[in-house]
């Protein structure tokens, strides 16, 4: 089973950066993509950005490109998520998420681990 644990989120205002950080329970880095997702309330899960294992291939959100950066540490077992030029819009729940294989996906039904989330809150 693996277990994913998110931290780094917080209030900031807009216009500020802030660092997520995703740790893994076991070395899973050999077989799985890694994914960050968002929910803001009443609205469904948002896919935010998304890692090859290799860190070969990265995928963003249309809202969040050219701000967000996503990265790994297979030696560390842990992906970052790095936020800039935050916007209001950007105040969510952050999931960061796994899934078996190589294949990279903006779906949230692909990722069968998820962590349990890291509020982060964007003030105007």
């Amino acid at each position: 089973q693996v277990q994913l644990v998110e931290s780094g989120g917080g209030l900031v205002q807009a216009g500020g950066s802030l660092r997520l950080s995703c740790a893994a329970s076991q070395s899973i880095f050999s077989s799985y993509t890694m994914g960050w997702f968002r929910q803001a309330p009443g609205k469904e899960r948002e896919f935010v950005a998304a890692i090859s294992w290799s860190a070969d291939n990265t995928y963003y959100g249309d809202s969040v490109k050219g701000r967000f950066t996503m990265s790994r540490d297979n030696a560390k077992n842990t992906v970052d998520l790095q936020m800039n030029s935050l916007k209001p819009e950007d105040t969510a729940v952050y999931y960061c998420a796994a899934r078996r294989g190589a294949v990279i996906s903006q779906s949230r039904l692909a990722y069968g681990y998820w962590g349990q989330g890291t509020q982060v809150t964007v003030s105007s």
